[in-house]
């Protein structure tokens, strides 16, 4: 899992490139583990990637759980697609003029609460520098 070379530069090309759930996770992998995967469970690196079904498995001797790049973060507990959140959160960092769950549902093709209930959790992210899942722990450093 590598970083793209270059990031879409419009919202076109950017809806584009993240049509692609296999890019959406190699994106998101790449950008919460630059290192290479981490196990959520276990902090585990030994992890394996079952890619028929975009998950991970650890291969620590007393974990063995599967996650996705979704477990732990923002996206968890979400049935959005990553390509539609993806979409919405391009729109979010690159419009300087902010960006409205109206615009969100109309680029991201999602319900208008849905798009308001994504863009609480791209705004509250961005707030708080982090993309880890907001549990209420507000100390947690950010995984990478």
């Amino acid at each position: 899992m590598k970083h793209p070379k270059r990031f879409p530069k419009g919202l076109l090309a950017a809806t584009r490139y993240f049509a692609d759930p296999d890019v959406c996770v190699d994106f998101v992998s790449a950008m919460r583990w630059p290192d290479g995967p981490v196990c959520p469970h276990c902090d585990g690196r030994r992890v394996s990637y079952l890619s028929s079904r975009r998950i991970f498995k650890c291969m620590a001797k007393d974990c063995h759980k599967q996650f996705s790049v979704k477990t732990g973060s923002v996206f968890e507990d979400s049935p959005i697609p990553l390509d539609k959140w993806l979409t919405a959160v391009w729109l979010v960092v690159n419009c300087k003029n902010g960006v409205s769950s109206y615009e969100i549902m109309r680029h991201a093709e999602v319900t208008q609460k849905s798009a308001w209930f994504m863009l609480h959790r791209i705004r509250l992210a961005l707030r708080d520098r982090n993309w880890r899942k907001m549990d209420g722990d507000r100390d947690s450093p950010m995984q990478n």
